[in-house]
């Protein structure tokens, strides 16, 4: 039985946007159980739950709105929280987009687990997948199948020689998720830089929140976190995507040069067959609490 989690105190950061280039703020604050990750863009008084029928763009980010406000770029804050097993937090960004911060979850995690989690008195729910189940879209594929505990599989394939085919299998836990997944960087091609950014796109990104490959390799003097971090990356991006379902889940997702929109259409899709699917109150496997110090 694992009991649902909030933090202990607020958490701000404070940064840059990735696509927007717009400076914004954001304080995490404690929430109610049963409450869930709600958004609030406080400068235009948006609410919106973090779900996937909150969802309004997964062009390059995953984008939630209300009534045409909008706030960029949700993916690396829901993995950190997702990754981290928090259920019940309230989310006020000061600014269209989350900050893209150094392009990963890492100092996120940090901040969370330095203002510490809490358990609250009611058990977690989880959706549990009862049955295979694929979703097709073009030359992607996602996979859902029973499992033990939560654990994704996922495959790459870019055509440059500094990515190439890449595949990570992983059971997503907080140990895991902090040490292997959140420290992978969001990446992108130079060669499509200017094409994004004449579309509104990538106008705060630069080496110092993303990998930028070349046509010779990677052009950030650090170099790579891992051999193989696009695929991690990849990963990470889909804990926060795939937490837009609204609860944490109880299978093995396989996935095939999926993306954002891909992620997206997946849960919709699934969300669509309850034969597929079902919710619980007990998961077979359960994440170690002492990594992260958790107090009751």
């Amino acid at each position: 039985m694992r009991s649902q989690r909030t933090i202990k105190s607020p958490v701000q950061f404070e940064g840059i946007g990735l696509h927007t280039g717009v400076h914004s703020k954001v304080i995490l604050n404690p929430a109610s159980r049963d409450s869930g990750v709600t958004f609030i863009r406080t400068d235009k008084r948006m609410t919106a739950k973090a779900h996937v029928g909150s969802v309004v763009d997964t062009a390059f980010a995953t984008t939630i709105g209300h009534n045409g406000a909008k706030i960029r770029t949700i993916e690396h804050l829901m993995a950190a929280l997702a990754g981290l097993g928090i259920d019940n937090v309230t989310v006020e960004v000061e600014g269209p987009e989350i900050p893209i911060l150094d392009g990963s979850s890492t100092e996120l995690i940090s901040l969370i687990l330095r203002a510490g989690i809490a358990k609250q008195a009611k058990r977690r729910p989880y959706l549990r997948i009862l049955r295979p189940f694929i979703f097709e879209d073009g030359h992607s594929k996602i996979g859902a199948f029973p499992h033990r505990g939560y654990r994704i599989t996922y495959s790459i394939h870019f055509h440059h020689h500094g990515i190439g085919e890449q595949r990570l299998s992983v059971d997503i836990n907080e140990e895991n998720f902090a040490r292997e997944l959140a420290p992978a960087r969001t990446f992108g091609f130079l060669k499509d830089i200017e094409y994004l950014r004449t579309n509104g796109l990538a106008k705060g990104g630069s080496f110092d929140n993303a990998i930028v490959l070349g046509e010779n390799g990677i052009l950030n003097s650090t170099g790579l976190r891992f051999k193989d971090e696009f695929v991690r990356h990849k990963v990470l991006d889909s804990i926060g995507d795939f937490s837009l379902v609204g609860f944490p889940i109880c299978g093995h997702i396989i996935a095939s040069k999926s993306g954002h929109a891909t992620n997206i259409k997946f849960l919709k899709k699934l969300l669509s067959f309850p034969d597929a699917w079902d919710i619980i109150l007990e998961q077979e496997y359960i994440p170690a609490d002492s990594y992260l110090q958790i107090n009751t």
